[in-house]
């Protein structure tokens, strides 16, 4: 029995130490590890955090509201408007209307004069028109012996002074009429309407097969 035994130990010694040199220790369990929990996107700040730009005010339109020609009727047209490409740049801020010295000049709708005298030794008129949204349409009128003042209420057709005889502005005597809405020009002739320009108005043609009343 006690031979047994001191085998059974020896070779119990003899595993053991056979294991130490081999270095073999039993691996652990590894450790899981916990899944990190996404952290919530927050939204870059704005690097400009200034309000966006409210769209450009688009100016009305101008409104066909002349009842008459400023000279004659339906005059020739001795130079067009030209707007300039800046505002300080060349062009034609009117129209050149032909009418003999002396002639009625017109205001072409109802308004308000807000100027009546004399501009680099020439006389002008201008008027604000009524109705016309803000800030309200000015026409000008030039050379013209005024036969108004500042502050007068003008009507539609009414006469506001006379044409100058100057002819440094056109081969002939010629009125310059002008329009503009706060510092921008615009084609005087737009105030016109068909029946007043010329321009050839729309007809209703008839219907055949209906009976006439």
């Amino acid at each position: 029995m006690h031979v047994k035994r001191f085998l059974a130990l020896l070779l119990g010694l003899l595993l053991t130490a056979t294991a130490s040199a081999s270095g073999a220790t039993p691996s652990p369990s590894p450790t899981p590890t916990p899944t990190p929990t996404p952290a919530a996107t927050v939204p870059a700040p704005d690097p400009d955090p200034s309000p966006s730009p409210s769209p450009a005010t688009v100016p009305s339109p101008v409104p066909a509201i002349a009842r008459s020609w400023p000279v004659g009727t339906r005059p020739a047209v001795l130079r067009g408007w030209e707007p300039p490409a800046t505002p300080y740049a060349r062009g034609h801020r009117g129209v050149d209307l032909a009418a003999p010295a002396g002639a009625p000049v017109r205001a072409v709708a109802a308004g308000r004069v807000l100027f009546a005298g004399r501009v680099a030794g020439r006389g002008v008129v201008s008027l604000e028109l009524t109705g016309t949204g803000t800030p309200p349409l000015r026409t000008t009128y030039e050379p013209v012996a005024p036969s108004v003042t500042e502050g007068d209420e003008i009507t539609s057709a009414q006469p506001i002074g006379t044409l100058s005889p100057m002819t440094s502005h056109c081969p002939t005597t010629c009125l310059h009429w002008g329009l503009r809405r706060d510092e921008t020009y615009l084609n005087p002739l737009s105030l016109l309407p068909s029946w007043l320009s010329g321009r050839a108005p729309s007809r209703l043609l008839p219907v055949l097969g209906v009976p006439l009343p």
